[in-house]
């Protein structure tokens, strides 16, 4: 090692460090979208002692950090990020269920505990059918759907933070809202327990396929997307205000607004992550305009030099806002189609046998 290194680069050269490092490392291979620009180191920490030794000597340096599951909500900018990029590995992958709950490491796939409680026979995870990414990441944003989030089976978490150490919280220490969670900025959610409950196995499968069976009508599911680009705002639908505004087709560059499914920006091919975020801005634009709403993303930023609101607001009267031009390009701009309709996807079930299969969900992991 040079005489001048730094102590994180120390760090991740050294044999002893229970991890795997990759300089300079493509974001666009560790995400949905398919997009991003290099991280200055990606690490994926492969047991308990790797992880906060690097996330210490991040805090300690002054190095910018941040944690991706499977990357399934994250839009990395073409730049890159100046930092270093955290994946969970090895010893964070386990899952096991004991006395009534579900032990899992926050690497683990939130798919896996969907299909292991079906096997046994348990419900309370049927609205997770589908939804790509981690369990730590389902828990940061509070994944779910509209009646049903999995803050609601948490019996505990543990997490790492710089200068707090290892933390074990129960559920009555932890709050939820709509896409959002408790969790600190700089917290690392290390592994969670999760209530299940016993159910017919006939009809958790059934509620299995009708979530998916929606999931595969009403989502893009056969282009590169980051899932829901932006927060509902309480009492509409994102969706359907994209709609009103017939700006779905609309396309910047590879990006476009998806014709399935108003909230959903796809990467068309070869889409950059400003083609993106111009798209993003247009829409935001375009509802502010129209309806008095700031939209606030949900998909996760990172390398931006800008930043977006990150609570929900209404425009104030008289603000000066973009006028609506749906239907009007600008530069690099492709306009919407006159009308679009929903793809269809077929949703066939075979009669269940002596015992229940259980669906299988088509996700788009990085």
């Amino acid at each position: 090692m040079a005489r001048h290194a730094s102590p994180l680069q120390s760090l991740l050269v050294d044999d002893r460090f229970d991890g795997d490092v990759y300089p300079n490392e493509p974001m666009s291979r560790h995400t949905t979208y398919r997009i991003g620009g290099p991280a200055r180191f990606f690490v994926r920490a492969n047991s308990i002692g790797a992880l906060t030794g690097l996330i210490d000597v991040c805090a300690a340096e002054g190095v910018p950090w941040v944690m991706v599951g499977r990357g399934s909500n994250v839009l990395v900018a073409d730049e890159g990020f100046a930092g270093v990029v955290v994946a969970l590995g090895r010893d964070f992958r386990s899952s096991r269920f004991e006395n009534g709950r579900f032990m899992v490491g926050a690497g683990a796939t939130l798919s896996s505990v969907v299909q292991d409680a079906f096997r046994r026979n348990l419900g309370g995870f049927e609205f997770a059918v589908g939804t790509p990414g981690t369990v730590g990441g389902a828990l940061r944003m509070n994944a779910g759907s509209r009646d049903e989030w999995i803050g609601e089976r948490v019996a505990s978490v543990t997490t790492y933070r710089p200068g707090c150490g290892l933390v074990r919280r129960r559920a009555s220490e932890l709050s939820w809202g709509y896409r959002v969670s408790s969790f600190a900025p700089d917290e690392a959610i290390l592994e969670c327990e999760l209530l299940a409950e016993a159910a017919d196995p006939f009809k958790v499968r059934d509620k299995m396929e009708e979530n998916l069976a929606r999931r595969q009508q009403t989502q893009p599911l056969s282009l590169p997307t980051c899932g829901s680009v932006f927060k509902n705002p309480e009492g509409a639908s994102v969706g359907r205000l994209v709609e009103e505004l017939g700006l779905k087709g609309t396309q910047i560059g590879g990006a476009r607004v998806s014709d399935v499914h108003g909230n959903f920006i796809v990467n068309a091919g070869q889409a950059t992550a400003a083609d993106v975020r111009a798209l993003m801005d247009h829409v935001r634009r375009c509802v502010a305009a129209t309806f008095g709403i700031n939209l606030v993303p949900e998909v996760r930023l990172v390398g931006f030099r800008e930043d977006v609101p990150r609570e929900p607001a209404h425009a104030a009267p008289g603000a000066a806002v973009v006028p609506v031009a749906a239907a009007v390009p600008t530069a690099g701009m492709t306009a919407a189609p006159a009308a679009t309709g929903a793809r269809g996807v077929s949703a066939a079930v075979a009669a269940p046998a002596a015992a229940p299969t259980a669906p299988v969900s088509r996700e788009r992991h990085g």
